[in-house]
């Protein structure tokens, strides 16, 4: 064969080879030679000298499909229970701020202690004046009923001031009687400062003051403290 012959037969080769390799409908037809020399080692040196469009595309579909299962295996590691309790805790503190925004127990700017509401008043007035805001308000001056109660309005009036009550004995010196009518029980005499109530100068009304009782001109000038029942249905925490 002359050399003419065998060059052309050559370049033939190659290109049929190359043509194998790339579409794979001839694969079996490929040389041993052309597998070591395109083998998976230099697929990517392979790849840089190539200009097929077909090539490119497959190489880039690989790398997407790879990149891809890397992404859902480390999805994958994080637990469900990391997302269930994530999710739990968003709708606990969406239902406590739906339940603190619809369903409180006393009006704004009032306190609830033992199923009563109250509201420490920030101006001052007299006795008789004090009442009356009260009743405006749809409570009474402050009517204490039990020592856990006492104990409560007393530390809040003592960080305050002095402060009205609605205890009186207006009506009859040295008998004291609530708004209401209601007398004051002999239990509750313990909580009078001592050498009270001593009615210097016609005090006829009483407040809080210090520790204990105090017993007061009515027209003086105190903070005053209204009550009344809390109405609402909803369950404090």
């Amino acid at each position: 064969m002359s050399d003419a012959m065998e060059s052309k037969t050559q370049r033939l080769g190659t290109l049929e080879d190359e043509e194998c390799l790339v579409s794979g409908t001839r694969y079996s037809v490929v040389s041993s030679q052309l597998r070591t020399k395109f083998g998976i080692k230099s697929l990517a040196g392979y790849m840089k000298q190539s200009h097929n469009p077909l090539v490119l595309q497959l190489f880039s579909f690989l790398f997407l499909a790879g990149l891809l299962l890397i992404i859902l295996i480390l999805v994958s590691k994080v637990p469900n229970s990391e997302v269930q309790d994530k999710i739990y805790r968003e709708v606990m503190q969406l239902k406590t701020e739906v339940h603190d925004g619809l369903c409180q127990p006393c009006p704004r700017d009032w306190t609830f202690f033992s199923g009563s509401c109250y509201f420490f008043s920030k101006s001052q007035r007299n006795w008789h004046n004090s009442i009356t805001a009260c009743q405006k308000l749809g409570a009474q001056l402050v009517i204490i009923e039990t020592d856990e109660e006492q104990t409560f309005l007393q530390q809040t009036s003592k960080a305050k001031g002095p402060t009205w009550m609605g205890l009186s004995d207006l009506h009859n010196e040295a008998t004291w009687h609530w708004v209401d009518g209601s007398p004051l029980l002999p239990s509750f005499t313990q909580y009078w400062n001592n050498g009270e109530p001593n009615n210097v100068g016609d005090e006829d009304c009483a407040e809080f003051s210090g520790d204990g009782w105090n017993d007061l001109k009515c027209d003086a000038l105190r903070f005053w403290i209204c009550k009344k029942v809390s109405t609402s249905s909803c369950t404090t925490k």
